[in-house]
């Protein structure tokens, strides 16, 4: 064969086709989809038994929520999810330093889990648990449940802050940190905050 009809290829012509979403991004939001499911069944099973007991929330004998203190923790949350929104339109634009954005947002849901944390607390010490009534069970695991989930998305944030490097941030590289990993952490954040309201409104009013 002679090489008369070969097309020599010049490999900077070549098309690299960027997938609509990333691997990481997929599997975050296939995990959301259960977390979601899992939380709406037990949101369901507790809002059915309260309509049941016929009762004025909470039952006697069961401490009252907190819902000034939680308003202020929903609004820290709140605040954090518009600034990881912020960052993220802020990374899309290409501009530098959106390293403290990241991490004011931490620190309002580091806030917001701290003092829900001790919220709870106070509420099993004064006869909410597990036992106490048939909310009881519901409420502390839809509410453990919503706090692991803002642990967890925390953790990841913090490591999305840490491999974006702020302080060496050059606009384009931005640390170690790239697009994907960002993505996906972020969903989780926005995961946490979007649904508390819900819950706060379904567990506390």
């Amino acid at each position: 064969m002679s090489g008369q009809n070969v097309i020599p290829l010049d490999p900077s012509r070549r098309v690299v086709r960027t997938p609509f979403l990333e691997y990481r991004t997929i599997a975050t939001l296939i995990f959301l989809v259960f977390d979601a499911m899992i939380i709406a069944g037990m949101v369901g099973a507790f809002l059915l038994t309260r309509v049941a007991a016929g009762v004025v929330w909470p039952p006697a004998g069961q401490p009252w929520f907190p819902l000034a203190e939680t308003a202020i923790n929903t609004a820290a949350l709140l605040l954090s999810g518009a600034l990881i929104f912020q960052a993220a339109r802020t990374w899309e634009e290409g501009e530098k330093r959106i390293g403290p954005l990241i991490l004011t947002a931490i620190t309002l849901g580091a806030f917001f889990l701290f003092f829900q944390g001790i919220q709870w607390v106070a509420l099993i010490r004064e006869g909410l648990s597990l036992t106490s009534t048939q909310h009881g069970p519901l409420f502390c695991l839809i509410v453990g449940t919503h706090g692991a989930n803002a642990l967890g998305a925390l953790i990841f944030m913090g490591i999305a802050w840490v491999r974006l490097q702020p302080l060496r941030d050059d606009g384009e590289l931005r640390g170690s940190l790239n697009s994907s990993t960002f993505s996906a952490a972020r969903l989780l954040w926005y995961f946490v905050v979007g649904i508390w309201p819900i819950l706060y409104l379904c567990l506390y009013w």
